[in-house]
């Protein structure tokens, strides 16, 4: 089984760590220490895709990407 790749972003503050995964909207986790975000991550990734169909039927394609300019 081939692994799925995301990129995810982490942001360090006094408390630890804050992930967010870029292309999955709303999927984010924390952890006290950057190793310990990543582990969260992959699992909050893994049960998003999991609940994916219930999130596409509940919103369906309303889902949308922009770029703006400021």
């Amino acid at each position: 089984m081939n692994a799925e790749h995301y990129n995810v972003t982490l942001v360090e503050s006094d408390e630890g760590f804050a992930v967010w995964c870029d292309a999955l909207p709303g999927c984010c986790s924390q952890g006290a220490t950057r190793e310990e975000a990543l582990a969260n991550i992959r699992g909050a990734i893994r049960d998003y895709l999991d609940a994916r169909p219930e999130i596409e039927a509940h919103f369906g394609t309303r889902i949308q990407h922009a770029e703006v300019a400021v």
